[in-house]
């Protein structure tokens, strides 16, 4: 399935996002575009890491999707866990980079069934625990 860009999605980027969310294998996957820009694919996939982690590495080169398990803790109903999809592109990526990025995002969204948040990031402020808290406590 491509999206209006164009782009595929490899099955590797599926199998390990089953593997997050079934096995709870993965804490965090990361994916980008091929340097062809054709398909999306895995960058990496980490089994532990703290939120702190996980936006160092998302933030730390250009554009990227990425799902985390997010937990946190829901006042009065105990601890929770969401998954969560991030579009980041940040303000500084080149032009051809953003569009790209935002064009092909439902080539992977659409695909990644099963996640209760979607994050779009274009600053760290975007993408901090507390904004991706707030968005998970409001969500059922």
């Amino acid at each position: 399935m491509s999206s209006s860009s164009g782009v595929d999605l490899s099955e590797e980027c599926l199998e390990f996002f089953q593997d997050l969310k079934l096995k709870k294998k993965y804490k965090y996957i990361l994916y980008k575009l091929d340097d062809s820009y054709k398909s999306i694919v895995l960058e990496k996939a980490v089994e532990e890491a703290t939120y702190d982690d996980f936006v160092s590495e998302l933030t730390s080169s250009g554009p990227r999707y990425a799902v985390y398990d997010f937990d946190y803790e829901k006042p009065g109903e105990g601890q929770r866990s969401k998954i969560a999809f991030y579009s980041w592109i940040p303000d500084d990526s080149k032009v051809k980079d953003k569009m790209l990025y935002a064009s092909s995002k439902d080539a992977i969204r659409k695909r990644l069934v099963g996640v209760a948040i979607e994050i779009q990031g274009t600053d760290l402020s975007e993408v901090s625990y507390e904004a991706v808290l707030e968005k998970a406590s409001r969500s059922n």
